[in-house]
């Protein structure tokens, strides 16, 4: 499963890594967002407008508000494309454990 350079590239400025991570604990408006990160609200809208652009956040209007919440979609291809890298190295210290286990045992063509 691929992860898309939009997702990486959103995710890879702090203040939108921080609204995702505001965004775990539910949904919240644009002043919310905005309060509990010390940022103006053009500025939070801006950030929330590349997340939604790419795909990780949801606004519902609601009234004269704006709330914002997590997609599941895009979360769900980055864990599996951490996970295709969990498996490479898993596989990889495997094989270290067994030739340090050749290595130390003395077993021929260990060398």
């Amino acid at each position: 499963m691929a992860v898309s350079i939009e997702t990486l590239s959103a995710l890879a400025e702090p203040n939108r890594l921080h609204i995702v991570e505001l965004l775990r604990g539910g949904p919240l408006t644009v002043g919310e967002i905005a309060g509990k990160l010390g940022l103006h609200q053009p500025q939070a809208s801006k950030h929330l407008r590349v997340l939604s652009d790419s795909g990780l956040v949801e606004m519902k209007p609601d009234a004269n508000r704006r709330i914002y919440k997590l997609q599941q979609r895009p979360f769900v291809e980055l864990e599996g494309w951490l996970e295709s890298f969990h498996e490479v190295w898993t596989d990889r210290f495997d094989r270290l454990d067994d030739y340090l286990r050749e290595l130390q045992s003395g077993t021929p063509g260990a060398e």
